[in-house]
């Protein structure tokens, strides 16, 4: 039984960006994660080991969003590939990486790197 699991809007404050003044004052970014997985398992035996820990994917999320990086893709490269690695029942994963405001010399709400992959 394939199923989903979401995790939306986690909001980090992180230094990312090709600009020296990016890295050093940081800004905002929401960081939405979707892992598809065969879910049968838990849904019969009720037990936090056979599903995707949501305060796992929290958690790779977070410690990656602190390591700085030039590109939102890099980062969300590194999000896919922990994911894989460290949760062994992801079939499919991906990773939204949004710069709220950024600065690029207009009003914009907010720029949005997606990146997909199965196994």
């Amino acid at each position: 039984m394939l199923g989903k699991i979401r995790v939306r809007n986690i909001k980090i404050y992180a230094n990312h960006g090709c600009l020296k003044e990016e890295t050093l004052i940081g800004s905002d970014y929401l960081v939405n994660v979707e892992v598809d997985a065969d879910l049968k398992k838990a849904s019969q035996t009720d037990e936090l080991s056979e599903t995707v820990d949501y305060v796992h994917i929290n958690s790779i999320v977070k410690e990656e969003m602190s390591i700085p990086s030039k590109l939102l893709e890099h980062v969300a490269q590194r999000i896919l590939n922990r994911i894989f690695v460290e949760i062994s029942i992801a079939k499919k994963v991906k990773v939204a990486v949004s710069k709220i405001n950024p600065p690029i010399g207009g009003d914009v709400q907010e720029v949005t790197i997606i990146l997909k992959s199965k196994r």
